[in-house]
């Protein structure tokens, strides 16, 4: 088990619940928010970083839309920041676990095959190119860093994810229309939590991962399922293409993440989609870690 466990980020939907479970499991947590330390200020990364630490970085600017106009924030905070926490982590003997997206993908329109962590890049909007960039910069300042790449993640028992939002659609009456032309990997964030917290713990090998629900979904199909978890009908879900919702930032069309080559590194592969699906729905309490064991490291 890591010697203590710095959160990064910790404000944000899966810091909160990282740390919500690593303190559950009894571990030493430093959770800090971007008002404790911002890691675009390296002064402020170097006076929480100590030797032996695991720096989990959840730190993200994640409006996809609004970084299409706010680049140089998106770029400190993105692409920056991760550069800050590399190069502190590796000046004073710490570890790191980077998050990074499936938006780092997406330039082939015509992709239908999940993509392995050695696969050619290609973003399609500002964000991605900022989290490829972060991605880039982790690995440069400390090769031996974990870059761990996940999708779509929701913990859907409130807040602003899809599957809350599905949610309390479904409480409601009519129809509501989904985009059926985007896939990706939906991963639930207690899921993600375990993976983060395996890596830490050491035994997978450095380098880029890929820790998302396996199988595939578009927002139409995880939209009808999370009505179906809770008891709506999901025919309510009716599929449209993404030009009937324009938006600011162009998002891919596929992005669905393959977890052979992480495996191979030592990363417990996570459940099906839709198993974390029905997980998470029916977690009516909040909690966030998986219903089973967490995965043991190889």
């Amino acid at each position: 088990m890591a010697q203590r466990i710095v959160i990064t980020g910790a404000g944000g939907m899966v810091g909160r619940v990282l740390a919500d479970q690593a303190r559950r499991e009894g571990r030493e947590t430093l959770a800090l928010g971007s008002a404790e330390c911002d890691i675009s200020d390296v002064d402020t990364v170097r006076q929480v970083v100590e030797s032996g630490d695991v720096v989990i970085n959840c730190a993200a600017y994640t409006q996809v839309d609004a970084a299409e106009t706010d680049q140089d924030r998106a770029v400190a905070v993105n692409a920056a920041g991760p550069g800050n926490l590399a190069t502190v982590c590796a000046q004073a003997g710490a570890g790191l676990v980077h998050i990074s997206t499936d938006y780092v993908f997406g330039a082939d329109r015509d992709r239908r095959t999940p993509y392995e962590i050695d696969e050619l890049t290609g973003p399609v909007n500002v964000y991605g190119h900022t989290k490829l960039a972060g991605e880039r910069a982790v690995l440069a300042a400390k090769p031996d860093a974990h870059v761990v790449r996940t999708a779509w993640v929701y913990r859907g028992a409130d807040g602003t994810d899809f599957v809350a939002t599905m949610r309390r659609l479904a409480a409601g009456d009519g129809t509501v229309d989904v985009v059926a032309d985007q896939i990706g990997s939906p991963t639930y964030t207690g899921d993600l939590v375990a993976a983060l917290l395996q890596i830490a713990d050491g035994g997978v090998r450095p380098g880029v991962l890929h820790a998302a629900n396996a199988g595939a979904a578009s927002r139409f199909e995880q939209a009808r399922a999370t009505f179906a978890a809770v008891g709506a009908d999901p025919q309510r879900v009716r599929p449209v293409g993404s030009d009937r919702h324009p938006r600011p930032a162009p998002r891919p069309a596929y992005t669905v993440l393959s977890a052979l080559r992480s495996a191979e590194a030592g990363l417990t592969p996570l459940r099906d989609w839709r198993e974390a699906l029905s997980a998470a729905v029916g977690n009516t309490a909040g909690k966030d870690h998986p219903s089973g064991p967490l995965p043991s490291t190889p």
